[in-house]
């Protein structure tokens, strides 16, 4: 049986005395340094977003940085490009006036040799008519 009598309030006062005790010495410290772990937790968080929000910040600038290079460096292509078949339609155009008067200059030998042979053959045809002639008829021509 349970009785009520001076040690029961003596258990009761040092439970109290031992809460009191346990709660600043034990568990007030461990609550403090969990709100302190919670509170840096909480900091390191708050970087870790600002830390996100900055790379995507970054992240996007480096993208608009890249399109600018690739729109310029297509743009320096182009006109290389352009630069480099104006220049080859120049030389092309060069070559092919080179190559005209070269065939002109040829064609013009060419007529000269036939004219000159032309020349020779009519001036030889009287002779040659006569040949014939005579291997036709079968008898000398020359009277």
């Amino acid at each position: 049986m349970i009785s009520i009598d001076i040690t029961l309030f003596i258990h009761i006062i040092n439970m109290i005395v031992l809460m009191i005790v346990l709660n600043r010495v034990l568990y007030r410290p461990i609550l403090d340094i969990m709100d302190r772990r919670q509170e840096n937790l909480d900091d390191l968080n708050g970087d870790v977003e600002k830390f996100e929000r900055r790379s995507e910040k970054r992240r996007i600038e480096v993208d608009k940085k890249m399109q600018a290079a690739s729109a310029k460096a297509k743009k320096a292509l182009d006109t290389a490009r352009n630069n480099a078949v104006a220049e080859g339609a120049d030389k092309i155009a060069a070559i092919r006036q080179e190559a005209d008067h070269e065939k002109e200059q040829q064609l013009a030998e060419i007529k000269s040799s036939f004219d000159t042979a032309r020349q020779e053959l009519l001036g030889d045809i009287e002779a040659v008519a006569q040949e014939m002639a005579a291997k036709i008829l079968g008898r000398s021509l020359k009277a």
